[in-house]
């Protein structure tokens, strides 16, 4: 019999997607057929499904923390911001539209409709379904036209556990005042809270704990506190714009890497790899003062890459890769990154700006031109015409997704198999549509070693097999939680 349980939070950033993510794995380990759920979903890092269907990152990891595929399904609805005031929506994997805020909470019983159509193919083939919210169910004023928060609990009779973050400060403000602004029926909805990311003696907090309890019994309010989750640093994937990585103090080690952070960068895990290489520094750089020091200059994917060309170019940015490109430092390009490294985009249609068109970096001679339709795939490439940086990796193979609007094509020497301008190398830039290129330890490793022989460095034969990795740490996050959390009670809790 189906059951289901949400899971949201009193604010942004608290950890509900990782908590969603760990309670997912826990249900799959103890032998149940688990899936997540977020009906609707803002962020710019994507995936796309077997069917060509497009996903939030975050209930991709939650899938695979689940033993599950990821589907469309689990992220019916999916807004991916391309303007300060428009947003492109995807309904079940496929894109219907950019549209202001004003005009997409005038729809709500469209949203609603197709939020319950995820949701029952949920219903129909998994046990437990783990629901992940929104920000926070206290922004009273979208609550009529709410479809993620308790707005979603009410049309599949979900019971809440609400995870509040301490690392921010005012933790017992945060539970206090969510539950106390939410009306009668939304409050007694909510059967657990989840104090995240402690740090220190739980002693201090535990007087803190008794009180809350208190002022919660004299309101007449009975929510038991499920546990108190110590941080833990796990190399899981973050949701989208407040990632800290992003923001982080820059670093060096023996081979540096730098990743043009653009406003509308997308896919900026497909860098997460990197993580797991022990002489490798990643950085998000935003100026051109940033650049200079790296082995490798990455330009990311974007939703908007007219838009973060224009930045490149305002910033300075753009005469410092054209520097560094001719001192023959490795410039790499993914999705967006492969159209700005080009001579041209073309947006006849303005599917991206009014502009027309821009002149890219012209480190490729390539040309792409906006269309209409996105090009949505799951890839697997053989490696072709290797030379130069990619010699000896010939008919190696390559997973990854492709993610795009416009098509690109040009002059330049393709190193994926295939009829369409899927990958390029010419001397020291290097440009591809696959996303999650780097995932590959073989293609990575390659990579990795051309920039340590460059800097007279030993080569690392190591070969880091990224899923097992991230199953490692996908283990240790479960590990966390079940210490840390009365699992038993969550399970009398689903519903």
């Amino acid at each position: 019999m189906h059951k289901k349980i949400m899971i949201q939070g009193t604010g942004s950033s608290v950890g509900k997607s990782l908590v969603t993510a760990g309670l997912c794995r826990i249900f799959h380990k103890d032998g149940y057929k688990v899936s997540p759920f977020k009906s609707q979903n803002m962020a710019l890092n994507s995936f796309v499904d077997e069917e060509g269907l497009e996903l939030g990152r975050a209930q991709v990891v939650q899938a695979e923390m689940g033993g599950e595929r990821p589907r469309a399904y689990m992220n019916p609805i999916l807004l991916k911001p391309n303007a300060d005031d428009h947003s492109q929506v995807i309904f079940m994997g496929k894109p219907c539209g950019n549209v202001t805020a004003v005009e997409y909470f005038s729809q709500t019983e469209k949203l609603r409709k197709v939020a319950l159509e995820g949701y029952e193919k949920i219903r129909k083939n998994y046990d437990i379904c783990v629901l992940e919210g929104g920000g926070s169910p206290a922004e009273i004023n979208l609550r009529e036209v709410d479809v993620v928060n308790m707005g979603m609990a009410e049309l599949v009779d979900a019971p809440v556990i609400l995870v509040s973050d301490i690392e921010r400060g005012g933790v017992f403000a945060q539970i206090y005042g969510t539950v106390m602004l939410l009306d009668k029926n939304d409050r007694e909805r909510i059967k657990g809270i989840i104090i995240n990311k402690f740090r220190g003696n739980k002693g201090i907090l535990d007087p803190g704990i008794e009180m809350i309890k208190k002022r919660f019994e004299k309101d007449g309010i009975d929510i038991p506190i499920l546990g108190v989750i110590p941080h833990l640093d796990v190399k899981i994937e973050e949701e989208d714009v407040l990632a800290k990585k992003l923001t982080a103090k820059k670093t060096k080690n023996d081979i540096t890497i730098s990743v043009i952070r653009t406003p509308k960068m997308s896919n900026y895990t497909d860098f997460d790899v990197f993580e797991f290489y022990g002489d490798v520094a990643l950085n998000y750089v935003d100026s051109p003062e940033d650049l200079g020091e790296e082995d490798m200059i990455i330009i990311p994917g974007s939703k908007n890459t007219i838009g973060d060309l224009l930045f490149i170019k305002e910033s300075g940015i753009y005469d410092k890769i054209i520097e560094e490109s001719k001192s023959g430092k490795l410039i790499f390009g993914i999705c967006g990154g492969f159209q700005i490294l080009g001579k041209k985009i073309m947006d006849p249609l303005c599917v991206e700006t009014p502009l027309g068109e821009e002149e890219g970096l012209g480190l490729l001679d390539v040309t792409t031109i906006m269309g209409e339709e996105k090009s949505t795939y799951q890839v697997e490439k053989k490696l072709i015409n290797c030379k130069g940086i990619l010699a000896g990796l010939e008919n190696t193979t390559v997973k990854g997704y492709e993610i795009h609007q416009g098509q690109t094509s040009g002059k330049e020497e393709i190193f994926l198999d295939g009829e369409l301008y899927v990958g390029v190398c010419k001397e020291n830039v290097i440009a591809t549509y696959l996303h999650g290129i780097f995932d590959n330890g073989v293609f990575t490793r390659h990579v990795l070693n051309y920039m340590r022989r460059k800097k007279g460095l030993k080569e690392n034969s190591e070969l880091i097999d990224y899923e097992k990795v991230k199953t490692t740490e996908f283990d240790k996050w479960e590990n966390h939680m079940r210490k840390n959390l009365d699992i038993d009670k969550i399970y009398k809790i689903l519903k």
